[in-house]
């Protein structure tokens, strides 16, 4: 089963400093349909114009992803960590009982484009943590390159949920299987590009909840980018 969401469905808010599209239900873009898949609660893909801020905010019991596009975001947080990611980099950050941070894009000239992704934990009321790595193009070249993982494998961040988190940059004209075990879904979230997913078509900003599918079959129509997130 393959339910399919398109970039022009999901929630979009223009704040001028930030423009954000919204897959599931967030903040004021509420659709009862949407609520998130599995324990995935929200992804959104922010454009955060030069000198745009999220100021000094709270979170708690959420794993929090972000994946950075392009330009650069700087991150500040209550545990004191302050630092600035760019293109590849990724951030993991365990909200568990209670963290403020804050996220910029300090640039004078450069949005900042990135996807802000929300699981929920296994178990609350963990401990703060924070975490960051760079993840290169040529690592996710035509592969599924392993960005986070339960017990951080092959360098990959360590999420609290029993969630695999893939990003592949497929050229055509290659293509890659992605097999789900028994009870596992997947969201397929296109970064950019467009790509055929068991003969589906998707352009930039679609994604896909897939379930009781075995074998995914990803092929490039042009070059992409692409999330893959196997969740249980």
């Amino acid at each position: 089963m393959m339910s399919i969401r398109r970039s022009e469905e999901r929630g979009h808010f223009d704040h001028g400093w930030l423009k954000s599209f919204h897959t599931f239900s967030f903040a004021d873009y509420y659709d009862p349909q949407y609520m998130g898949f599995r324990a995935l609660r929200v992804l959104n893909e922010d454009r955060v114009q030069p000198g745009g801020e999220f100021g000094m905010h709270p979170h708690r019991d959420m794993e929090i992803i972000s994946y950075v596009m392009e330009g650069a975001l700087s991150h500040r947080d209550s545990m004191g960590n302050g630092s600035t990611i760019y293109r590849g980099d990724v951030q993991r950050m365990t909200a568990g009982t209670g963290v403020l941070h804050s996220e910029a894009n300090h640039s004078p000239i450069e949005p900042a484009h990135f996807f802000q992704i929300w699981l929920l934990p296994a178990q609350k009321r963990l401990e703060p943590e924070y975490e960051q790595r760079g993840f290169s193009d040529q690592d996710k070249l035509n592969t599924f390159c392993l960005i986070a993982s339960p017990d951080g494998r092959h360098g990959s961040l360590r999420i609290n949920q029993d969630v695999l988190f893939h990003a592949s940059i497929l050229n055509p004209p290659n293509s890659l299987e992605y097999i789900l075990n028994s009870g596992r879904h997947a969201w397929v979230q296109i970064a950019q590009g467009t790509v055929k997913i068991n003969g589906h078509q998707f352009s930039t900003g679609d994604g896909a909840a897939i379930s009781e599918q075995q074998a995914l079959q990803i092929s490039a129509v042009e070059k992409s980018e692409f999330l893959l997130l196997d969740l249980a």
